[in-house]
């Protein structure tokens, strides 16, 4: 048994590292991974240089788009284990609260305006801070407020920004502002930069060393407001920081993805399927599995046909029947 536990840890461990090394090999211009290798190391080791052109795709074109790619799939999948979690409700995911249309309406109104990629990134990140405050407090103002008011509040906030981005799609130019709406609202790495990464960098940083600093404290609020009391936790302060840090890291990844769905509701139900439902170690589990999921949907993206296809619309085809297979593999295994 403790074996299988040191293969399992193992196996998490070098998922990411081989599929980090591995992407950069995919793509247009395929580059050999010994190649990769020395090119990576050819700042220490300047013999080991490859050539001038390897080098600018491996460090200005690949290397941002799949450490990118890699922290957007760890943040959502973090988020949606810790969702799951405090809710007690597999069927949640990070943008129960909004966060999700609100960013897209920030985007928008960023688009409308001709802002740049810059403005467009703060825009919809603020905006998905908005969408959530704005659902955490409208609990506050009813006397039976609790748990299922704040999930109704997500709905209702989340369906208002939805109808503000089909606002928004209307009166864009069909020409120009609307397909660039569209396309953002789909989800997609293509834009990525060094700068836009660095942006979301610090708040995605300390959403997740939150969430993994309080892992075990979601285990009390899994099992129960009245239980997580009795052992001297305060669940409404508690649920509250959760709720923060997982706002942070979802709003900074959409802020530089786009909107990408079923990531942080399928990656969590996985990683459950394989290392239990202990936070302590699904929180960590789905870091790993999150960041190689969406780094593999990301390389069939951008090398699977001459056009790159959104990565939003490969997590819903692909994410899809996975979820549905793994229902099948029986409900009761996932709690």
């Amino acid at each position: 048994m403790e074996d299988n536990k040191i293969l399992e840890w193992t196996l998490l461990i070098l998922l990411p590292v081989i599929m980090f090394f591995l992407s950069f090999a995919i793509g247009r211009y395929p580059i050999a991974p010994i190649d990769v290798i020395k090119t990576i190391l050819s700042p220490i080791i300047p013999s080991l240089a490859v050539s001038p052109s390897v080098s600018t795709i491996v460090f200005q074109i690949r290397l941002p788009r799949i450490i990118a790619a890699m922290l957007v799939g760890a943040s959502l999948s973090i988020a949606g284990a810790a969702f799951q979690g405090i809710f007690k409700n597999p069927l949640v995911s990070p943008d129960l609260l909004g966060v999700a249309n609100g960013a897209g309406f920030g985007a928008s109104i960023a688009i409308l305006l001709s802002m740049g990629n810059v403005f467009i990134q703060v825009f919809a990140f603020i905006f998905g801070i908005i969408s959530v405050s704005i659902t955490y407090i409208i609990p506050k103002s009813y006397k039976s407020g609790g748990i299922l008011v704040l999930v109704l509040a997500g709905v209702g906030i989340s369906a208002f920004f939805n109808a503000l981005i089909s606002a928004a799609k209307f009166i864009a130019d069909p020409y120009n502002k609307l397909p660039q709406i569209v396309y953002w609202l789909m989800g997609s790495l293509s834009s990525i930069t060094a700068n836009k990464l660095l942006i979301a960098l610090i708040p995605i940083i300390i959403g997740l060393v939150i969430l993994m600093a309080l892992r075990w404290r979601i285990n009390l609020l899994a099992m129960g407001d009245e239980e997580a009391q009795a052992l001297g936790e305060n669940p409404g302060k508690l649920r509250l920081i959760i709720i923060t840090a997982a706002t942070l890291i979802t709003s900074a990844s959409v802020s530089i993805s786009g909107i990408i769905g079923w990531v942080g509701l399928l990656v969590p139900h996985l990683t459950r399927m394989i290392v239990g439902p202990d936070h302590r170690i699904l929180i960590p589990a789905s870091l790993s599995i999150g960041a190689s999921f969406l780094l593999l949907i990301d390389d069939i993206s951008r090398s699977m046909i001459s056009i790159e296809i959104p990565i939003g619309i490969l997590t819903a085809v692909i994410g899809v029947p996975i979820f549905l297979y793994l229902l099948r593999k029986g409900y009761s295994e996932w709690s």
